[in-house]
């Protein structure tokens, strides 16, 4: 029968026992506690104590004969210098994260394992977001960045991205939730933000290398990137969406829930009021997150007060501009800004055109907003 490896054999059996049939999270915990070590649950040795535990078949079959090739494989990834394998009794192991009901048993991180016990902001949202959706997530994380807080996420397409984005432009840390195991970046098209995370900040998964992205794996990532952090902000967010159920799962670990509100015509404002009506925090500057967070969060709450605004592209005179004067932030069309302004539609499409080339203005399907 094979042995476990020789390097670092405590770390061997806990991942070992990751890789259990019918395992989850809950049940390490029970095993943990029904054990004096992990070790006395593996090969023949573990016989008296498996019958003890009325452990199911397959899961007695699996701990006579685990899968240590696999295992060695695991510490063969960790041997990197910016590789780390923490598990649930390691002084690295986030406070926060152990305290939910389900944490996991065992992180992988790759980047600055410290970090992860750093007070954080979970940063989530539509995979698609507008183009002021996107520009808001950068701009919050920026700015929060900058007083102190560590941007956590997802590293999905759209609002996970830009948060990311806008906290590596600040220059501080951020923290990305992988669905995957960390020899791999998914989606490919963000690995060269993954790889800046990495330098700047760290990844961190549930998932073994080697674990390729399986939809059903995101859904659960998102009670780490709740867990990890103090609060949740959601900005923009679909009434059925992933950003919700990290919303849901924040509340119910006991954390603050903050959501950006937007337009009424906006279907990805609906899942934020949605949020709203049910006690989140209406955030429309960072002073409301860190009001909230206080103490907690960091001690550099004070430079930063309620009211505080994230600063604005667009110029002071802007609120001038014939088109603005007619514009808000819900979608509108050329005809009825040509109704309002008493412009030709040709001054019209112009004016919107170089205001869209400036970036004070998005457009989707012949509509037009102000960008935020």
């Amino acid at each position: 029968m094979p042995k476990p490896p020789d390097t670092s054999p405590d770390i061997a059996y806990w991942l070992a026992l990751l890789r259990a049939p019918g395992v989850g999270p809950a049940g390490f915990q029970r095993l943990l506690q029904g054990t004096p070590t992990l070790a006395d649950l593996f090969g023949n040795s573990g016989q008296a104590l498996i019958q003890e535990l009325d452990l199911p078949a397959p899961l007695q079959t699996y701990l006579r004969a685990p899968d240590w090739p696999a295992v060695e494989n695991d510490l063969a990834w960790a041997e990197a210098s910016d590789c780390h394998i923490l598990t649930l009794n390691d002084a690295r192991y986030p406070a926060l994260l152990q305290e939910i009901p389900d944490p996991p048993p065992v992180l992988f991180v790759r980047g600055k394992s410290d970090i992860l016990s750093h007070a954080q902001l979970a940063m989530v949202g539509s995979r698609n977001p507008s183009a002021g959706g996107r520009q808001s997530a950068y701009d919050f994380a920026q700015a929060l960045t900058r007083v102190g807080l560590t941007i956590t996420s997802g590293l999905a397409l759209g609002i996970d991205a830009a948060s990311h984005e806008g906290a590596l432009a600040a220059g501080g840390d951020t923290i990305a939730v992988a669905g995957t195991g960390l020899d791999r970046i998914y989606p490919a098209r963000h690995r060269e933000l993954g790889h800046r995370i990495v330098e700047q900040g760290a990844m961190v998964s549930e998932f073994p290398p080697g674990t390729p992205p399986l939809a059903h794996h995101f859904p659960r990532r998102n009670r780490i990137i709740s867990g990890l952090s103090l609060g949740t902000c959601v900005i923009e967010a679909a009434l059925k969406s992933g950003s919700l159920i990290t919303a849901r799962l924040a509340a119910e670990q006991g954390r603050e829930v903050f959501t950006l509100p937007g337009s009424i015509h906006n279907p990805l404002s609906r899942g934020c009021h949605a949020l709203i009506r049910q006690g989140a925090k209406l955030t429309e500057d960072i002073g409301h997150i860190l009001e909230e967070l206080g103490p907690l969060a960091l001690a550099a709450q004070t430079a930063v007060s309620p009211g505080t605004t994230i600063d604005s592209n667009t110029p002071p005179h802007l609120d001038e501009h014939p088109l603005f004067e007619n514009m808000g932030y819900e979608p509108t069309s050329i005809d009825t800004l040509v109704d309002r302004s008493g412009l030709t539609p040709e001054v019209v499409s112009s004016m919107l055109l170089t205001l869209e080339l400036q970036g004070h203005v998005t457009s989707a399907g012949g509509l037009y907003s102000r960008t935020y």
